[in-house]
Formats: C-alpha cells, sequence, structure tokens
C-alpha cells in the first residue's frame, strides 16, 4: 500500500526582488512550515518545475512545493508534481495571497473560485477543477491605483510586524488540515 502524501504548494514570484512583496506570502508561509519541521528545499525542475522538500508534520508525509513557473503558470508546476507523486486531489493545499479580504485574515475553502487570482487560475486550469482546497492569507485591499503595483509592493512596516502571527495562525490552519482534516480546519481558520 502506497503512502499517504499530502501536497502543500506556496504561491509565489522566484526571485529576490519577489521575496518581502504580498504576493509571496504564499511562499513565507511554507518555507516557515518547512523551517518549523527542518524541511529542505532542493530545485526539481523536472519532476516539480519548482523548489521541492518533504518531510512529516504531524504525522503526515507531507510534500511542499514552491513553484519557480511565476504565478500566473503556477498550474503547471503544481499539475506535474501531482502527477509525477500521484497526489490526490484532496490532498492539495495551496497557500496565497488575497487582496479581497482584509489584512490578517485567513480563509479556508476546498473549492470554490480563484476569485480573479491568476495563480489560482492557473492551478484551475492545469487541474481541470476548482474543488480543491486553497488557504488564502489576507494582504488588504489597496485604496487606489493599480492591483499588480499593489500586489508586487513590499508591506508596509506595521504590516511586516503583524506577519510572525500570521503565519502562525497559517501554519497552525496547516497542521489542522494535515491532522483532522478540511471541515475541521475550516471551523478553527475561517473564525
Amino acid at each position: 500500500m502506497l503512502e499517504e502524501r499530502f501536497l502543500i504548494v506556496g504561491l509565489g514570484n522566484p526571485g529576490k526582488k519577489y521575496d518581502d512583496t504580498r504576493h509571496n506570502i504564499g511562499f513565507r508561509v511554507v518555507k516557515a512550515l518547512a523551517a518549523k519541521y527542518g524541511i529542505t528545499f532542493r530545485p526539481s525542475l523536472i519532476r516539480a518545475k519548482g523548489n521541492f522538500g518533504k518531510g512529516t508534520i504531524r504525522g503526515k508525509m507531507a510534500q511542499l512545493l514552491l513553484p519557480m513557473t511565476f504565478m500566473n503558470e503556477s498550474g503547471l508546476a503544481v499539475r506535474k508534481c501531482m502527477d509525477y507523486y500521484k497526489i490526490p486531489l484532496s490532498q492539495l493545499l495551496v497557500i496565497t495571497d488575497d487582496v479581497a479580504i482584509p489584512f490578517g485574515s485567513l480563509r479556508l475553502r476546498i473549492k470554490g473560485s480563484c476569485g480573479g487570482h491568476k495563480g489560482l487560475k492557473s492551478v484551475e486550469t492545469h487541474l481541470g477543477t476548482s474543488e480543491y482546497a486553497r488557504l488564502r492569507l489576507g494582504v488588504g485591499d489597496r485604496e487606489q491605483g493599480d492591483l499588480a503595483d499593489y500586489v508586487l509592493d513590499r508591506f508596509s512596516q506595521e504590516e511586516q510586524a503583524q506577519l510572525p502571527e500570521m503565519n502562525d495562525r497559517a501554519i497552525h490552519g496547516i497542521e489542522l488540515w494535515l491532522e483532522s482534516g478540511a471541515e475541521a480546519a475550516m471551523q478553527e481558520v475561517n473564525t
């Protein structure tokens, strides 16, 4: 019998210039999760088109992916990784930013629309469905100006001070999802 495997994907853009931007909060959370559990990332461009790591989290075999395809082609990396490692759709969790919810808020859903998010749209396109779990991290809505400029901008000093606590809550949500399933995790994360 094959060991049950879970795939946790942080969405973002590769490259130093994007490291601390709102759009890369998915990368930030998955990197913090990896650090907590001693999981190391390695390039895996053939199998996963991204940086890949695996280890045990809360007794589950977790595979972590940071796509190196840029946000708008994230789905290519997700599909490639799921196919190679034979991950069922029910064991996929995508972590991403969301400008439609207030800064610091978390929303876990097991299906839904991409809400205009190009990374989620790419995942949906490559998987052929919108029925996969996603943890959206609120980065707040821009007051004015271009959306692309806003999400590719860095967090304010006030927001940066709140990021560690937001990371911790997101990691707790991921752990709950692994341990107890999506429904139980949603009840706690979404309150």
